[in-house]
């Protein structure tokens, strides 16, 4: 229980093979919509790459979701192109029994120094056509999401965190569950969770088939609270002025008075005095650390400004899935629901 935690960032390689999945069932993403109308021809080469890698539906290679993905896209890249050659042959062996795959994969399975090039490369031409241009709305409903449950972790408990993951996933305990397609029970083994929100993911959750590595979860991050797709300082700015609101939104990161004038584009001593007044009404907290004042977002000010509320989740049996938690990775779609647990 101690060690599971929610991803701190979004993953790129998680979410480059979930919107890839989601592209091909045509679904109403305006991140993908807008790849569509641009058509561009860096990211038609990387699709014809990426596709038979990444199926619409059942498994893929887990060596395209390394855990170095969190820290980044290139970060991930290194991970995916340093894969260990026998990982390589192994997983697109299983892959190749799912789906015919071209002759570049063999090439690939051999760990082939051109064929790693151009995935590396193809994984690069793909967020930048397809990812980049939305990624900013991405992050803002994965971060939306992550806020959610730290803060339900910290003020009630990671048994709590848990429970808000109804009715898509179930938590008694020790087991959380999920329905799914297929039977399997995946054991922690005292490794604890890894919980990743995620854009593109859709209907159940995913997980890595490879039980040796550390145990992820992927699953759909919430959408975001009603109005939110507005910009912050838009909705606020008839509640609290346009000006106090750029200098509460702009306290999205904790800033020195000084720092928070430059942002917000008004003098020191403008911004001393709008945030005495959104200190006085809860919303930020002030540290004097040595010669500067240090400004940060209360829990109230980060609920005013995300539209992200906490609250403890009611449930009733109704609320209850029968059993299952995360998916074998990419096993979506039809097929007889069964289960899956983590315990």
């Amino acid at each position: 229980m101690a060690r599971t935690r929610i991803a701190e960032e979004p993953d790129p390689l998680w979410e480059t093979v979930l919107s890839l999945q989601q592209l091909r069932e045509k679904s109403r993403e305006p991140v993908l919509d807008g790849w569509r109308r641009r058509k561009c021809a860096r990211g038609a080469r990387a699709l014809r790459m990426l596709s038979p890698l990444m199926p619409s539906r059942g498994y893929f290679p887990d060596f395209l979701t390394p855990a170095e993905g969190s820290g980044g896209l290139e970060c991930g890249i290194d991970a995916v192109l340093t894969t260990p050659r026998r990982q390589l042959r192994r997983e697109l062996t299983l892959l190749a029994h799912h789906n015919p795959l071209p002759s570049e994969a063999g090439l690939l399975a051999e760990g082939e120094t051109g064929a790693l090039r151009s995935l590396g490369r193809a994984l690069r031409d793909y967020h930048a056509s397809v990812l980049e241009p939305g990624w900013r709305d991405i992050a803002s409903r994965i971060e939306g999401d992550r806020r959610h449950r730290t803060e339900t972790q910290c003020r009630l408990g990671t048994e709590e965190m848990l429970r808000s993951f109804a009715p898509l996933l179930s938590w008694q305990s020790p087991v959380l569950c999920a329905d799914y397609p297929v039977d399997r029970d995946v054991h922690l083994k005292g490794r604890g969770l890894l919980l990743v929100p995620s854009y593109f993911c859709r209907r159940t959750p995913v997980a890595l088939l490879d039980e040796t590595l550390w145990p992820v979860l992927v699953y759909p991050a919430r959408p975001l609270g009603p109005d939110t797709s507005a910009a912050p300082g838009t909705r606020l700015a008839p509640l609290l002025g346009h000006t106090r609101a750029a200098v509460l939104q702009a306290l999205e990161t904790p800033r020195t008075t000084s720092e928070l004038a430059r942002c917000a584009g008004v003098s020191v001593s403008s911004a001393s005095e709008h945030a005495t007044v959104l200190r006085r009404a809860g919303l930020i907290a002030s540290t004097r650390q040595r010669h500067h004042v240090r400004h940060t977002l209360t829990q109230l000010g980060n609920h005013l400004l995300t539209g992200v509320t906490v609250g403890r989740t009611a449930h009733s049996s109704a609320d209850r899935p029968s059993r299952a938690a995360a998916s074998p990775r990419g096993c979506g779609g039809g097929g007889p629901h069964g289960s899956e647990s983590v315990s």
